[in-house]
This record gives C-alpha cells, sequence and structure tokens, in this order.
C-alpha cells in the first residue's frame, strides 16, 4: 500500500524542514504546493494559464485547478510509493477532493502530524527577523541578532525589516492560518489520523516524534 502523509503547521513551525526531513526519512516523494504552482506557471502548463489567470485578477485559484495540480503531481512514478504533501489540504473540501481522488486507487490518507505552536511564539520567531540591503543576509532579533544592532556582520550594510516580518503583518498571516486551518485540523481529528506534535521542540526533536509517530501507523 502506498503512504500517503499530509503535514500541516502554522507559519514559522518548521513545516518545511521537517517535511524534508521526513521525505527523506521515509522515501517519499514531497509535494509542497506552492513548489506545485511555481512550476506550473513557469512550464506554462495549461493548468499553470489558467491558474495565472486567477492571480492576475487578485483571486483565489479554485479548488479544481488546485486539485487539478495535484492529481496530475501524484501520477508521476516518484510517486508510486506514496507522498508527503505539504501545503494541500487546505480546506476540509480539499481535503474530501483527496480522499476521493485516492480511493480510485482504492488508497487513502495514512496519517495527518499537525506541528502545534502557539501564536505568541510564532509570532516571536517570524516578527524578529531582519535582512541587509546589500545582499539579503538575514538576522533574528532573538535567535541570530548582528553584533552591531542595525548593520550586517558581513557588508555592513543597514538592516531593514521586510513588510512579510514586521509584527502586525505576521500576526495577520497567523490568524488567518488558524481561521482557515482550524475546521481542516478537525476534520483530520474526527478521521483519527491527526497526530499532534509539540512544534516548540528543537528540530531534531520534533522530527523525531513525527518519524515515531508515522512508523507506527504505516
Amino acid at each position: 500500500m502506498a503512504i500517503y502523509i499530509v503535514l500541516l503547521g502554522p507559519p514559522g513551525a518548521g513545516k518545511g524542514t521537517q517535511a524534508k526531513i521526513i521525505s527523506e526519512k521515509m522515501d517519499l516523494a514531497h509535494i509542497s504546493s506552492g513548489d506545485l504552482f511555481r512550476e506550473n506557471l513557469k512550464a506554462q502548463t495549461e493548468l499553470g494559464k489558467l491558474a495565472q489567470v486567477y492571480m492576475n485578477r487578485g483571486e483565489l485559484v479554485p479548488d479544481d485547478v488546485t486539485i487539478a495540480m495535484v492529481q496530475a503531481r501524484l501520477q508521476r512514478p516518484d510517486c508510486k510509493a506514496g507522498a508527503l504533501l505539504d501545503g494541500f489540504p487546505r480546506t476540509p473540501a480539499q481535503a474530501e477532493a483527496l480522499s476521493e481522488m485516492l480511493a480510485k486507487n482504492h488508497e487513502s490518507v495514512t496519517a495527518v502530524p499537525y506541528i502545534s505552536v502557539p501564536a505568541e511564539v510564532l509570532i516571536e520567531r517570524l516578527g524578529g527577523r531582519w535582512s541587509c540591503r546589500a545582499q539579503g543576509h538575514v538576522y533574528h532579533e532573538k535567535y541570530n541578532p548582528p553584533k552591531t544592532r542595525g548593520i550586517c556582520d558581513i557588508d555592513g550594510s543597514e538592516l531593514y525589516q521586510r513588510e512579510d516580518d514586521k509584527a502586525e503583518t505576521v500576526e495577520k498571516r497567523i490568524r488567518v492560518y488558524f481561521d482557515q486551518t482550524a475546521p481542516l485540523i478537525d476534520y483530520y481529528r474526527q478521521k483519527n489520523l491527526l497526530m499532534e506534535i509539540d512544534g516548540t521542540k528543537s528540530i531534531e526533536e520534533v522530527a523525531g516524534e513525527i518519524v515515531s509517530f508515522l512508523e507506527k501507523v504505516v
């Protein structure tokens, strides 16, 4: 049986890092919805062109376009043993579509690790980032501060905070995530597929817990 893992976690939870570790340890294709969109847009596939129409209008890409992209990606040879899905599904409707998609091949979602981190920790992690104007070197006011406040250690240029890294923007991103994803977390919890992982632990500890959980259910 193929293994399908849906990895959930808010911005700043370290989901991308964990997805890479888990996909390598479990020998599964890592399917990131962001990468999938970029790939389709760059290759100008029919789905990419369709998605671009909505994006150019400032609208959300409809579920059926996103679902079709995922379906096409799952049919590639590297997904024969299954896949780790990162960034999809985002809603219960997309989760139902994934379930129906897999059911056609008598398959289903195996497990859903959810990296849980309190909002205040996420804001601290994401809201303290500063970048240098010259080459974009990244610092964090708590975890990786520059030797001289406001100055890049490497090239001496001024440090500034990007709009995405400002506290009010970060708070909004996190609020939107929790509002949108809460129903999806409940959806998978009701199906007894959800495993909540404490994302405040170290990268190694979080990875160890997720892999241990997956080994029990696979």
